[in-house]
């Protein structure tokens, strides 16, 4: 029983993907980071004693909502339960909006439209892409896909594997805060310090299990795992970020490519180390090859996150 939710939010995901017409909950949460915000900021003058209470407050309501709703369907009857969180579990995953977003730059890369194609990854990645050529674009949509295999689908995974879609919700409002407000410019670098912080804490062990899942996931997709692992090593901390090279150095590795490198953030050059090694140039292929990665990897973990419910419920339950 308790695995059911899991395996039918992620089946709904696979099928469905994102509900672009209906209001998402992980949209609401952005709503709701952006409203607190400017309350916050009117009332405490500390900006990062101001960024901790937006942290606290929007973790509470985010995780506390779902928690609730919960235990009135469960209580009113297992089915209606059981119907409610795989619902929840569904919009805590995001793999086929990932690989619908980056295809977009596939195909737009394969009608020879690079405005297009600029275009469509400027939805799905931070930096600058007015300045990317052809290969910039397609590098950019790879590293996407392999840096957000661990934040929108495989971390889900392993936080609703403990304490469910309650747990899962969490995760994402943390990693939503982050995104939002973890940057480190002027107006965010104390702000959002609670944020990112905890967004780094939170993805520790996620970012590192699915950097492993990838490795094994090449070798059944006959990609190179002895190179996916071997770069893993090398370069998993070539990123200002403790986690998010994990997941694309054993990408870049898997398949051939060199990733990251400098690039542009509102207008200033970001000098980042290399990930990887250019076996060969990067083409437009890599896009479907890092899908088929994230898909393999992502099925992988959901198979353990199953496992781990169940031990983790059998365990309550004999309390």
């Amino acid at each position: 029983m308790p695995v059911i939710p899991l395996v039918i939010g992620f089946l709904l995901d696979f099928i469905l993907g994102d509900p672009y017409s209906l209001p998402h909950p992980v949209r609401l949460i952005g709503t709701l980071i952006s409203k607190l915000e400017g309350y916050f900021r009117n009332k405490i003058s500390d900006e990062r004693k101001t960024g901790t209470f937006l942290c606290v407050s929007v973790l509470i309501i985010s995780a506390g909502i779902p928690a609730l709703l919960l235990f009135i369907c469960y209580n009113i009857h297992i089915i209606l339960g059981i119907a409610m969180e795989s619902i929840l579990c569904y919009y805590l995953i995001a793999a086929k909006c990932l690989r619908d977003e980056s295809m977009k730059v596939y195909k737009a890369i394969e009608e020879d439209d690079t405005e297009k194609a600029r275009c469509a990854v400027s939805m799905i990645v931070g930096r600058d892409t007015n300045v990317l050529d052809r290969n910039g674009i397609i590098r950019a949509a790879v590293e996407t896909v392999a840096e957000n295999t661990s934040d929108g689908v495989t971390a889900p995974l392993f936080y609703m594997a403990f304490g469910g879609a309650s747990l899962g919700f969490f995760y994402k409002a943390a990693n939503t805060m982050d995104s939002m407000i973890g940057y480190k410019n002027e107006k965010y670098v104390n702000f959002g310090r609670t944020a990112a912080k905890l967004d780094d804490v939170l993805n520790f062990l996620p970012s590192r299990f699915t950097a492993l899942l990838m490795i094994i996931s090449a070798f059944f997709l006959g990609f190179d795992g002895d190179r996916a692992y071997r770069i893993w090593k090398r370069d998993r901390r070539n990123h200002s970020s403790p986690n998010s090279a994990q997941t694309e150095a054993a990408a870049a590795g898997a398949l051939g490519v060199r990733l990251a490198g400098n690039a542009y953030y509102f207008g200033k050059l970001c000098e980042k180390p290399y990930i990887g090694d250019p076996v060969r140039e990067i083409e437009n292929e890599d896009i479907v090859r890092v899908n088929r990665l994230m898909y393999v990897s992502s099925f992988l973990m959901l198979i353990i996150a199953c496992v781990v419910r169940m031990i983790v419920t059998s365990l309550i339950g004999g309390v």
